[in-house]
Protein backbone atom coordinates (compact mmCIF):
# COMPACT_ATOMS: atom_id res chain seq x y z
CA UNK A 1 0.00 0.00 0.00
CA UNK A 2 1.71 3.40 -0.97
CA UNK A 3 0.68 6.40 1.56
CA UNK A 4 0.14 9.73 -0.05
CA UNK A 5 -0.18 12.41 2.34
CA UNK A 6 -2.03 15.79 1.16
CA UNK A 7 -0.78 18.75 3.65
CA UNK A 8 -2.36 21.73 3.61
CA UNK A 9 -0.15 23.35 6.10
CA UNK A 10 -1.54 26.65 4.71
CA UNK A 11 -4.62 28.62 4.95
CA UNK A 12 -8.29 26.73 4.22
CA UNK A 13 -8.66 28.60 0.60
CA UNK A 14 -6.00 26.25 -0.53
CA UNK A 15 -8.18 23.08 -0.49
CA UNK A 16 -9.76 24.11 -3.94
CA UNK A 17 -6.38 23.77 -5.56
CA UNK A 18 -5.90 20.72 -4.45
CA UNK A 19 -9.11 18.57 -2.73
CA UNK A 20 -10.48 17.36 -5.87
CA UNK A 21 -6.64 15.62 -6.86
CA UNK A 22 -7.02 13.72 -3.17
CA UNK A 23 -10.38 12.55 -3.87
CA UNK A 24 -9.33 10.91 -7.62
CA UNK A 25 -6.22 9.58 -6.13
CA UNK A 26 -7.94 7.70 -3.43
CA UNK A 27 -9.67 5.64 -6.22
CA UNK A 28 -6.65 3.95 -7.17
CA UNK A 29 -6.53 0.76 -5.88
CA UNK A 30 -3.34 0.39 -3.62
CA UNK A 31 -3.15 4.06 -2.94
CA UNK A 32 -4.40 5.43 0.82
CA UNK A 33 -4.50 9.60 1.08
CA UNK A 34 -4.76 11.23 4.60
CA UNK A 35 -5.23 14.53 4.76
CA UNK A 36 -3.28 16.95 7.18
CA UNK A 37 -4.16 20.33 8.08
CA UNK A 38 -2.75 23.49 9.81
CA UNK A 39 -5.98 25.91 9.14
CA UNK A 40 -8.54 24.74 11.94
CA UNK A 41 -11.16 25.82 8.80
CA UNK A 42 -10.08 23.57 6.58
CA UNK A 43 -12.22 20.15 6.80
CA UNK A 44 -15.26 22.58 6.38
CA UNK A 45 -13.46 22.88 2.46
CA UNK A 46 -12.48 19.67 1.89
CA UNK A 47 -15.73 18.23 3.24
CA UNK A 48 -17.67 20.80 0.78
CA UNK A 49 -15.53 19.79 -2.49
CA UNK A 50 -16.10 16.04 -1.57
CA UNK A 51 -19.87 16.10 -0.93
CA UNK A 52 -19.67 17.97 -4.12
CA UNK A 53 -17.86 15.58 -6.42
CA UNK A 54 -19.20 12.98 -4.59
CA UNK A 55 -15.85 10.78 -3.37
CA UNK A 56 -15.68 8.96 -0.91
CA UNK A 57 -14.30 9.89 2.83
CA UNK A 58 -10.59 10.51 3.45
CA UNK A 59 -9.26 10.63 6.94
CA UNK A 60 -8.60 14.22 7.86
CA UNK A 61 -6.27 15.24 10.67
CA UNK A 62 -5.03 18.28 12.15
CA UNK A 63 -1.23 18.72 12.26
CA UNK A 64 0.27 18.05 16.20
CA UNK A 65 1.26 21.51 17.42
CA UNK A 66 3.55 21.65 20.02
CA UNK A 67 3.46 24.58 22.85
CA UNK A 68 5.48 27.20 21.76
CA UNK A 69 3.92 26.30 18.26
CA UNK A 70 -0.33 26.82 19.74
CA UNK A 71 1.22 30.00 21.86
CA UNK A 72 2.58 31.75 18.69
CA UNK A 73 -0.92 31.31 16.43
CA UNK A 74 -2.54 31.97 19.61
CA UNK A 75 -1.39 35.61 18.08
CA UNK A 76 -3.87 35.88 14.83
CA UNK A 77 -2.34 38.42 13.91
CA UNK A 78 1.31 36.74 13.46
CA UNK A 79 0.36 34.05 10.97
CA UNK A 80 0.16 30.28 10.78
CA UNK A 81 3.69 29.31 11.92
CA UNK A 82 4.05 27.16 9.27
CA UNK A 83 7.63 26.20 9.50
CA UNK A 84 6.95 25.45 13.14
CA UNK A 85 3.99 23.12 12.48
CA UNK A 86 6.15 21.50 9.41
CA UNK A 87 8.83 20.55 12.11
CA UNK A 88 6.14 19.48 14.97
CA UNK A 89 5.32 17.23 12.57
CA UNK A 90 8.64 15.85 10.95
CA UNK A 91 8.64 12.35 11.92
CA UNK A 92 4.75 11.27 11.63
CA UNK A 93 5.30 12.73 7.53
CA UNK A 94 8.59 11.29 6.94
CA UNK A 95 6.87 7.95 7.06
CA UNK A 96 4.92 8.61 4.10
CA UNK A 97 5.98 7.75 0.51
CA UNK A 98 5.11 10.86 -0.73
CA UNK A 99 3.69 14.89 0.45
CA UNK A 100 1.34 16.57 -2.27
CA UNK A 101 0.94 20.31 -1.37
CA UNK A 102 0.20 23.35 -2.72
CA UNK A 103 2.18 25.53 -0.62
CA UNK A 104 5.56 26.50 -1.48
CA UNK A 105 7.00 26.48 1.98
CA UNK A 106 6.93 22.86 2.12
CA UNK A 107 9.96 23.13 0.72
CA UNK A 108 11.82 23.48 4.10
CA UNK A 109 10.86 19.49 4.63
CA UNK A 110 14.02 18.48 3.89
CA UNK A 111 15.99 21.15 5.85
CA UNK A 112 13.42 19.72 9.09
CA UNK A 113 14.46 16.19 8.45
CA UNK A 114 11.12 14.80 6.60
CA UNK A 115 13.68 13.09 4.13
CA UNK A 116 11.81 9.68 2.42
CA UNK A 117 8.83 11.12 0.84
CA UNK A 118 8.47 12.32 -2.46
CA UNK A 119 7.44 15.55 -2.25
CA UNK A 120 4.96 16.88 -5.02
CA UNK A 121 4.05 20.48 -5.17
CA UNK A 122 1.00 21.87 -6.91
CA UNK A 123 1.15 25.94 -7.41
CA UNK A 124 -1.89 27.54 -5.73
CA UNK A 125 -2.87 29.84 -8.47
CA UNK A 126 -1.32 30.70 -12.03
CA UNK A 127 -0.57 34.23 -11.79
CA UNK A 128 2.50 36.44 -12.69
CA UNK A 129 4.00 38.00 -9.65
CA UNK A 130 7.41 36.85 -8.64
CA UNK A 131 6.53 35.49 -5.73
CA UNK A 132 5.51 31.87 -7.43
CA UNK A 133 8.64 31.62 -8.79
CA UNK A 134 11.19 31.50 -6.01
CA UNK A 135 14.29 29.27 -5.00
CA UNK A 136 11.85 26.97 -3.00
CA UNK A 137 10.77 25.40 -6.04
CA UNK A 138 13.54 23.71 -6.61
CA UNK A 139 13.61 21.84 -3.49
CA UNK A 140 10.28 19.59 -5.09
CA UNK A 141 10.82 16.00 -6.94
CA UNK A 142 7.64 17.02 -8.60
CA UNK A 143 5.92 20.02 -9.88
CA UNK A 144 2.32 19.93 -11.47
CA UNK A 145 1.41 23.08 -13.01
CA UNK A 146 -2.08 24.19 -14.64
CA UNK A 147 -0.13 25.86 -17.95
CA UNK A 148 2.53 26.37 -20.22
CA UNK A 149 3.13 29.96 -18.80
CA UNK A 150 4.32 28.83 -15.37
CA UNK A 151 6.45 25.87 -17.05
CA UNK A 152 8.05 27.68 -19.32
CA UNK A 153 8.98 30.46 -16.79
CA UNK A 154 10.38 27.97 -14.38
CA UNK A 155 12.26 26.30 -17.38
CA UNK A 156 13.70 29.16 -18.09
CA UNK A 157 14.60 29.54 -14.37
CA UNK A 158 16.31 26.01 -13.65
CA UNK A 159 13.53 26.09 -11.06
CA UNK A 160 11.79 23.07 -13.02
CA UNK A 161 13.68 19.87 -15.35
CA UNK A 162 12.24 18.67 -18.29
CA UNK A 163 11.32 15.49 -16.39
CA UNK A 164 9.87 16.31 -13.15
CA UNK A 165 6.79 18.19 -14.28
CA UNK A 166 3.81 18.27 -15.85
CA UNK A 167 1.05 20.07 -17.29
CA UNK A 168 -2.47 19.22 -16.12
CA UNK A 169 -4.59 22.68 -16.32
CA UNK A 170 -6.31 24.42 -13.34
CA UNK A 171 -7.72 22.19 -10.69
CA UNK A 172 -9.72 25.24 -9.33
CA UNK A 173 -11.90 25.97 -12.46
CA UNK A 174 -13.37 22.43 -12.46
CA UNK A 175 -13.56 22.30 -8.78
CA UNK A 176 -15.23 25.64 -8.44
CA UNK A 177 -17.36 24.83 -11.52
CA UNK A 178 -19.56 21.88 -9.80
CA UNK A 179 -19.76 23.31 -6.45
CA UNK A 180 -23.44 24.96 -5.84
CA UNK A 181 -23.90 28.58 -6.12
CA UNK A 182 -27.03 29.30 -5.46
CA UNK A 183 -28.02 32.24 -3.16
CA UNK A 184 -30.05 34.04 -6.00
CA UNK A 185 -28.71 37.37 -7.24
CA UNK A 186 -25.81 39.04 -5.23
CA UNK A 187 -27.86 42.55 -5.43
CA UNK A 188 -31.38 43.82 -5.48
CA UNK A 189 -30.94 45.74 -9.11
CA UNK A 190 -29.38 44.07 -11.97
CA UNK A 191 -26.53 46.72 -13.25
CA UNK A 192 -22.69 46.08 -14.98
CA UNK A 193 -20.81 44.63 -11.59
CA UNK A 194 -17.44 45.81 -10.74
CA UNK A 195 -15.29 43.27 -8.51
CA UNK A 196 -12.53 45.27 -6.87
CA UNK A 197 -10.00 41.94 -6.03
CA UNK A 198 -6.92 43.70 -4.16
CA UNK A 199 -4.28 41.38 -3.36
CA UNK A 200 -2.54 41.85 0.04
CA UNK A 201 1.11 41.89 -0.99
CA UNK A 202 2.98 44.39 1.09
CA UNK A 203 4.22 47.23 -2.07
CA UNK A 204 2.32 45.41 -4.50
CA UNK A 205 -1.41 45.98 -2.99
CA UNK A 206 -3.47 48.68 -4.27
CA UNK A 207 -5.84 48.76 -1.18
CA UNK A 208 -4.49 51.36 1.27
CA UNK A 209 -4.56 53.72 -1.67
CA UNK A 210 -7.57 52.68 -3.65
CA UNK A 211 -10.43 51.08 -1.73
CA UNK A 212 -12.12 54.28 0.38
CA UNK A 213 -11.90 56.42 -2.78
CA UNK A 214 -13.64 53.67 -4.40
CA UNK A 215 -16.18 53.28 -1.78
CA UNK A 216 -16.80 56.80 -1.92
CA UNK A 217 -16.82 57.33 -5.57
CA UNK A 218 -19.31 54.03 -6.40
CA UNK A 219 -21.73 55.56 -3.51
CA UNK A 220 -22.27 58.32 -5.64
CA UNK A 221 -23.37 57.16 -9.12
CA UNK A 222 -25.91 54.03 -10.21
CA UNK A 223 -24.45 52.61 -13.40
CA UNK A 224 -22.91 49.67 -11.38
CA UNK A 225 -22.76 47.49 -8.71
CA UNK A 226 -19.30 46.84 -6.99
CA UNK A 227 -18.32 44.01 -5.40
CA UNK A 228 -15.30 44.64 -2.67
CA UNK A 229 -13.98 41.11 -2.11
CA UNK A 230 -9.87 41.36 -1.68
CA UNK A 231 -7.36 38.40 -1.02
CA UNK A 232 -8.65 36.00 1.57
CA UNK A 233 -5.61 36.54 3.34
CA UNK A 234 -6.77 40.38 3.59
CA UNK A 235 -8.52 39.94 6.48
CA UNK A 236 -7.38 35.95 7.87
CA UNK A 237 -5.47 37.81 11.05
CA UNK A 238 -7.81 40.82 12.08
CA UNK A 239 -10.83 40.10 14.51
CA UNK A 240 -14.24 39.27 13.44
CA UNK A 241 -15.41 42.74 14.80
CA UNK A 242 -12.79 44.45 11.89
CA UNK A 243 -14.36 42.43 9.21
CA UNK A 244 -18.24 43.18 11.00
CA UNK A 245 -17.13 46.72 9.89
CA UNK A 246 -15.79 46.53 6.85
CA UNK A 247 -18.67 44.31 5.80
CA UNK A 248 -21.06 46.88 7.19
CA UNK A 249 -19.78 49.37 4.23
CA UNK A 250 -22.08 47.77 1.64
CA UNK A 251 -25.42 49.08 0.26
CA UNK A 252 -27.85 48.91 -2.40
CA UNK A 253 -24.84 48.90 -4.83
CA UNK A 254 -21.77 47.74 -2.90
CA UNK A 255 -20.97 44.40 -1.51
CA UNK A 256 -17.81 44.47 0.66
CA UNK A 257 -17.04 40.68 1.82
CA UNK A 258 -14.05 40.43 4.18
CA UNK A 259 -13.83 36.35 3.81
CA UNK A 260 -16.89 34.22 3.08
CA UNK A 261 -16.83 31.50 0.78
CA UNK A 262 -17.46 33.20 -2.21
CA UNK A 263 -13.89 35.27 -1.89
CA UNK A 264 -12.67 31.47 -2.39
CA UNK A 265 -15.12 29.78 -4.82
CA UNK A 266 -14.68 31.66 -7.76
CA UNK A 267 -18.70 33.44 -7.09
CA UNK A 268 -17.57 36.34 -7.59
CA UNK A 269 -15.20 36.53 -10.77
CA UNK A 270 -17.74 34.26 -12.45
CA UNK A 271 -20.59 37.50 -11.51
CA UNK A 272 -18.84 40.10 -12.34
CA UNK A 273 -18.63 42.21 -15.64
CA UNK A 274 -15.25 43.88 -15.00
CA UNK A 275 -12.54 43.30 -13.10
CA UNK A 276 -10.34 45.64 -10.80
CA UNK A 277 -7.40 44.69 -9.16
CA UNK A 278 -3.62 44.50 -8.85
CA UNK A 279 -1.52 41.61 -8.67
CA UNK A 280 -3.74 38.57 -7.39
CA UNK A 281 -3.83 35.48 -9.86
CA UNK A 282 -7.46 35.40 -9.47
CA UNK A 283 -7.70 37.63 -12.85
CA UNK A 284 -6.93 34.67 -15.02
CA UNK A 285 -9.78 32.87 -13.28
CA UNK A 286 -11.92 36.07 -14.23
CA UNK A 287 -10.54 35.58 -17.66
CA UNK A 288 -11.31 32.27 -18.32
CA UNK A 289 -14.72 34.22 -19.86
CA UNK A 290 -12.66 37.44 -21.34
CA UNK A 291 -14.20 40.05 -20.07
CA UNK A 292 -13.01 43.92 -19.69
CA UNK A 293 -10.22 44.41 -16.68
CA UNK A 294 -8.86 47.63 -15.14
CA UNK A 295 -5.27 47.46 -12.98
CA UNK A 296 -4.42 49.45 -10.24
CA UNK A 297 -0.47 50.74 -10.09
CA UNK A 298 -0.75 52.10 -6.81
CA UNK A 299 3.17 52.12 -5.94
CA UNK A 300 3.97 53.51 -9.66
CA UNK A 301 5.66 50.86 -10.84
CA UNK A 302 7.85 50.17 -13.67
CA UNK A 303 5.56 47.37 -14.64
CA UNK A 304 5.56 47.38 -18.75
CA UNK A 305 8.97 44.70 -19.16
CA UNK A 306 8.23 42.99 -16.10
CA UNK A 307 7.30 39.75 -16.23
CA UNK A 308 5.84 39.81 -12.87
CA UNK A 309 3.43 42.08 -14.23
CA UNK A 310 2.15 40.60 -17.56
CA UNK A 311 -2.07 40.79 -16.51
CA UNK A 312 -1.21 44.48 -16.54
CA UNK A 313 -1.26 44.15 -20.50
CA UNK A 314 -4.94 42.71 -20.60
CA UNK A 315 -6.27 45.83 -19.86
CA UNK A 316 -5.88 49.89 -18.64
CA UNK A 317 -3.62 50.32 -16.40
CA UNK A 318 -4.87 53.40 -13.30
CA UNK A 319 -2.65 55.00 -11.25
CA UNK A 320 -4.40 57.55 -9.23
CA UNK A 321 -8.20 57.42 -7.49
CA UNK A 322 -9.76 60.03 -9.49
CA UNK A 323 -9.10 57.98 -12.89
CA UNK A 324 -10.72 55.07 -11.74
CA UNK A 325 -14.13 55.38 -12.17
CA UNK A 326 -13.34 57.07 -15.35
CA UNK A 327 -11.44 53.80 -16.15
CA UNK A 328 -14.04 51.54 -15.43
CA UNK A 329 -16.81 53.72 -17.64
CA UNK A 330 -14.48 53.08 -20.23
CA UNK A 331 -13.50 49.44 -20.05
CA UNK A 332 -16.35 47.99 -21.87
CA UNK A 333 -15.58 50.12 -25.04
CA UNK A 334 -11.91 49.44 -24.60
CA UNK A 335 -11.99 45.86 -24.13
CA UNK A 336 -11.43 45.05 -28.04
CA UNK A 337 -8.36 46.42 -27.63
CA UNK A 338 -7.20 43.64 -25.29
CA UNK A 339 -9.71 40.97 -25.91
CA UNK A 340 -7.28 38.66 -28.55
CA UNK A 341 -4.66 39.37 -25.59
CA UNK A 342 -6.96 38.01 -22.99
CA UNK A 343 -7.45 35.20 -25.24
CA UNK A 344 -3.95 34.01 -25.70
CA UNK A 345 -2.75 34.71 -21.83
CA UNK A 346 -6.00 33.03 -20.28
CA UNK A 347 -5.05 29.86 -22.45
CA UNK A 348 -1.22 30.01 -21.56
CA UNK A 349 -2.12 30.75 -17.94
CA UNK A 350 -5.11 28.19 -17.53
CA UNK A 351 -4.00 25.52 -19.64
CA UNK A 352 -6.01 22.64 -20.52
CA UNK A 353 -9.87 23.52 -20.05
CA UNK A 354 -11.19 20.05 -20.80
CA UNK A 355 -12.63 17.97 -18.11
CA UNK A 356 -10.36 16.71 -15.57
CA UNK A 357 -7.59 18.20 -14.64
CA UNK A 358 -7.99 16.73 -11.09
CA UNK A 359 -7.90 13.08 -12.92
CA UNK A 360 -4.71 14.31 -14.65
CA UNK A 361 -2.76 14.75 -11.67
CA UNK A 362 -3.69 12.10 -9.50
CA UNK A 363 -2.81 9.51 -12.79
CA UNK A 364 0.62 11.32 -12.64
CA UNK A 365 1.29 11.15 -8.80
CA UNK A 366 -0.29 7.53 -8.84
CA UNK A 367 2.78 6.88 -11.82
CA UNK A 368 5.77 8.75 -10.26
CA UNK A 369 4.95 6.63 -6.86
CA UNK A 370 5.31 3.44 -9.19
CA UNK A 371 8.91 4.65 -10.38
Amino acid sequence: MVEVAFLYIAESYQCYHAAAIALELAKYDGVRVTSFYNDPETPYHLERVRQAMGGAEIPCHRLRRSMPTVVMQSIRTLGMFKDMVLRDNASMLNRYDAIVTVEDTVASARRLGITRPKLIYIPHGCGDRARGFTEEVRSFDYVLLPGQKSARRMLASNLIKPDNHAVIGSVKLETCDILPHGDGPLFPVARPTVLYNAHKARGLSSWRRFVKPMLRQFADQSEFNLIVAPHTKMFRRRSQKVRDRWNGLGNATTLVDSGSNKCVDMTYTNAADIYVGDVSSQVYEFLNTPRPCVFLNAHNIAWRDDPSFQHWHLGDVVETPDDLLPAIRAAEARHALYRARQEDMAGRSLGDRSPGAARRAATIIRDILRT
